[in-house]
């Protein structure tokens, strides 16, 4: 018998999992990742004093996670706006090599006393829930199930829970090498705007470069962005993203992937004996960048709701609700305001939908 069993072993998950069981609690995570590469992802400076409060912020800067030191814009005009952290109360922000990120989470809950079940994930929409491994499948009971498996919320929809999407936006991203003679050193996040969505390049921990390229899943072939070729033409047609490829001698360094990128949030975050966090419950454009502080942040508060709840003080996952509500309604507004600033193609559909839809908000 399990106090709480997370479908999960991402930041939402692993963080819920080493505050409950900090608190004594029985918890075992089903930890179904696969191993593949995700990359070009980062957590603001923000981010500090929540890792600190965890006690996890030395293990975390320690692990060789490249500094990113500000971001720099085309957005609105045609010439960069640069905007260092150097002056933030937090310091750097950190560009993520996610698989050490996740793997050092996980090794905190399972030295804080968490259970962690590798390449497990949990399936059945009611009680009792399955745990299935390649090898065997056995049934669990818990007092309560997280979900923490990302987009696609299994548990949670089973459970009855609907989930909604913003815009159908798609991420078509490559990893780059340099030239042998190339020293680009700049870790600043560079976005730049386009008539069809908007572009990103950062360097990574391992010297390589993420370039990626976002819009609506319906206004380009796919076919052609996930070829070299085509993924090139379309960087060729930019301007700062292209002009620093040239320049450190880049070559695309695997194939071109494409991946779900889209804003969305289940109609209810938590049920009778389930409870959502991470992705699984708000996911956020990247424009945001705040898909990992979430994670964390969520992994956080659910771990104290879901241990105040089995302490008998169930209000505080009612109120874990509402605080998810009110993280959302600040997103979109957010999100909403920075789109805005963008004016040069109000026609265009990527545009003109967000126009639409921020309108409709009000």
């Amino acid at each position: 018998m399990w106090d709480v069993v997370i479908a999960g072993g991402g930041p939402a998950g692993s963080v819920a999992a080493l505050v409950l069981a900090r608190a004594g609690r029985r918890v075992l995570v089903a930890d179904a990742s696969d191993g593949r590469p995700r990359i070009g992802e980062a957590l603001p400076p923000a981010a500090r004093p929540l890792l600190r409060d965890l006690q996890l912020l030395p293990s975390v800067v320690a692990s060789g996670h490249l500094p990113s030191i500000g971001n720099a814009s085309a957005w609105g005009s045609d010439e960069l706006q640069i905007s260092d952290f150097i002056f933030n109360v937090y310091g750097n922000g950190l560009h993520l090599e996610r698989a050490l990120f996740d793997a050092s989470l996980r090794a905190a809950a399972a030295a804080a006393g968490a259970t962690i079940a590798a390449g497990a994930r949990i399936v059945g929409g009611t009680h009792p829930i399955r745990l299935r491994t390649d090898q065997r499948e056995e049934h669990l009971s818990c007092t309560w199930l997280v979900d923490a498996s990302g987009r696609g919320a299994a548990s949670a929809r089973a459970r009855g829970a609907v989930r909604s999407v913003d815009e159908a936006l798609v991420a078509f991203h490559a990893r780059f090498v340099a030239a042998d003679d190339a020293t680009d050193s700049d870790s600043r996040t560079v976005i730049e705007s386009c008539p069809e969505g908007w572009w990103y390049t950062a360097l990574l921990p391992s010297r390589e470069r993420i370039v990626a390229f976002l819009t609506d899943r319906d206004l380009v072939s796919h076919r052609a962005l996930l070829g070299a070729a085509g993924f090139m033409a379309r960087v060729a047609r930019t301007r700062h993203v292209r002009d620093i490829i040239r320049a450190g001698g880049y070559a695309i360094a695997d194939r071109v992937r494409g991946v779900d990128a889209s804003g969305g949030r289940l109609d209810v975050f938590a049920g009778d004996g389930w409870l959502a966090a991470g992705d699984a419950a708000l996911s956020f454009d990247p424009l945001s960048s705040q898909g990992i502080f979430n994670a964390v942040y969520t992994g956080m508060k659910a771990g104290h709701a879901l241990n105040a709840a089995l302490a008998g003080d169930g209000e505080k996952i009612h109120l874990y609700g509402l605080e998810l509500e009110g993280i959302h309604r600040a997103y979109r507004r957010n999100l909403a305001a920075f789109y805005a600033q963008e004016t040069r193609w109000p026609d265009r559909p990527f545009w003109h939908r967000r126009t639409t839809r921020a309108r409709a908000k009000e």
